[in-house]
């Protein structure tokens, strides 16, 4: 609808510095023509937008024009109470208490009504199940050098196990799944890297202050082919019926093969790396790798050298089942430890 078309232009001008006719046109998939004709109806209604011709021209707001909370909908306040109880569960700051007692209020303006009823249908706690202080301490260290622009020095442990000491300007935390990163300047390499915080061994703030430098967007960041140049390989994976609980919290439902005896097939392009060879050694022998052979004999290579490891060790509580019983029975020898290569011995 061209009202709705016309606030949507409205509230982009007021995000953004300037924006030209071609883009609004392919935002909104409409001619550039209509942009103009929707731009002087703004403006017949008020609306300071003003003009620049040439090459970077466009279409901006007058500076310190805002829009007041009438223009948001009780839905559109709701769901800003919500994002912004989500960052409560993982920063702490009585900030966010503060904000969402005022975006709270103004739900409550807004319909006139109990703002606890109804609401989006969605809870955000970004908190994983096994949270726990240490990673929540680090968050607010690092939160408030950034703001203080004070530098820290850390003791890491790069993605090859080794160990570096490193003086940072923190910039920005950013949390991608359930795991916490710094975006910060770092002054050994003398530019702007992303440290995992799992991985800071040590943090201590060091007093000195230091110039915010710009940092990169962060949403400019991606997967850098440089960090794992293991090509993809196609690789065939069978499940035991046993791991389907498993199976489907780690894998696309939509690739996952149910068969006839209750197992399981899953065949996609896998990166063949450490990660994923601890992951299929994970499964023990619910798993085998159908295909390909290389992928197969690597994963009965590292299968022996673990069972290598234990030598002729027996088991002095017993064997475990799978049902987690232990039998009365102690292993005297290693049928338990090689039961997972038991799985590669034909073709192998």
């Amino acid at each position: 609808m061209k009202i709705d078309r016309l606030l949507a232009i409205t509230i982009l001008l007021l995000n953004r510095r300037r924006i030209s006719a071609g883009e609004l046109a392919e935002r909104f998939e409409v001619s550039t023509k209509t942009v103009y004709r929707d731009i002087e109806t703004l403006c017949r209604a008020g609306i300071p937008i003003i003009s620049h011709q040439g090459t970077s021209g466009g279409f901006e707001m007058m500076e310190r024009y805002t829009i007041g909370r009438q223009m948001l909908s009780a839905g559109e306040i709701e769901a800003l109470r919500t994002a912004v109880k989500g960052a409560a569960t993982v920063l702490d700051d009585r900030m966010f208490s503060d904000l969402t007692e005022k975006v709270q209020a103004l739900l409550g303006s807004a319909n006139g009504s109990d703002p606890v009823q109804g609401g989006t249908g969605v809870v955000f706690d970004f908190n994983p199940w096994c949270s726990t202080e240490f990673i929540r301490g680090r968050v607010d260290l690092l939160r408030t050098a950034a703001r203080e622009a004070v530098r820290v020095e850390i003791r890491y442990l790069n993605m090859n196990g080794g160990e570096s000491v490193r003086l940072l300007e923190p910039a920005v935390l950013l949390m991608k799944g359930n795991v916490w990163y710094l975006q910060a300047y770092c002054l050994l390499r003398e530019e702007f890297r992303i440290f995992r915080l799992s991985r800071m061994l040590e943090v201590r703030r060091t007093g000195e202050p230091f110039i915010p430098r710009s940092a990169p967007p962060i949403d400019g960041y991606g997967w850098n082919d440089k960090w794992d140049s293991t090509p993809r390989v196609e690789i065939s994976l069978r499940f035991r019926s046993e791991a389907r609980l498993r199976v489907s919290d780690e894998f696309d439902a939509a690739r996952i093969e149910v068969l006839a005896d209750g197992s399981m097939r899953l065949v996609g392009m896998f990166v063949p790396n450490e990660g994923f060879y601890g992951m299929l050694l994970s499964y023990g022998d619910r798993m085998t790798v159908e295909s390909p052979p290389a992928v197969r004999s690597e994963l009965v290579r590292r299968a022996l050298r673990i069972a290598a490891a234990y030598g002729g060790e027996c088991d002095p509580v017993g064997d475990s089942n799978l049902d987690g019983k232990v039998s009365e029975t102690p292993s005297v020898n290693m049928d338990r430890e090689m039961s997972v290569l038991g799985a590669y011995t034909d073709g192998n």
